[in-house]
């Protein structure tokens, strides 16, 4: 199966168009370790075919290993984990998004917009000197992923296929 992979980014804090804020939804750091990281991975990756949805506990530990400096907040909503945000710090004050998605079941209610707003605030702030945000979708992600990220404020870049298997 071929999939687009379609490359967005910002280079400046101020193009950031946030979402209206939605009550009860909060971005929150968890403990490295934690399960809910996996298991959130796992969860939101699943209807997409993310790798995370089927990584054996061996590749978690080898995935968590070759990336230190990897960072995780939840996306909860009133209190209840609702998603995850994924970010990889690179030289240059850059900031990539790894992953970024809400639970199936969180899906459709309205709280991607925010989600992504809190996602982006959240790299912004990463780092002192952070000079560009950037992420990768694939058009076996949600069919809204694509379209939100635009209404944010972020841009294409780049545009490949690629094969999945």
């Amino acid at each position: 199966m071929t999939e687009i992979v379609t490359y967005v980014e910002m280079t400046g804090r101020d193009e950031l168009e946030p979402a209206s804020a939605v009550p009860g939804l909060s971005l929150e750091p968890p403990e490295r370790d934690s399960p809910l990281v996996v298991d959130l991975l796992a969860g939101v990756g699943a209807p997409h075919g993310w790798k995370s949805a089927r990584r054996t506990p061996e590749e978690w530990g080898a995935w968590f290993a070759a990336a230190p400096e990897r960072t995780f907040w939840l996306l909860s909503f009133e209190g209840t984990p609702a998603g995850i945000v994924t970010y990889d710090p690179h030289p240059g004050g850059e900031v990539e998004i790894k992953s970024f998605g809400l639970l199936p079941e969180f899906v459709g209610k309205g709280l991607g917009g925010f989600a992504l707003t809190l996602a982006v605030r959240g790299a912004w702030e990463l780092a002192p000197a952070v000079s560009r945000v950037w992420l990768h979708t694939s058009s076996s992600d949600h069919p809204r992923a694509l379209p939100n990220y635009r209404r944010r404020g972020f841009r294409p870049y780049r545009t490949e296929e690629a094969g999945r298997g």
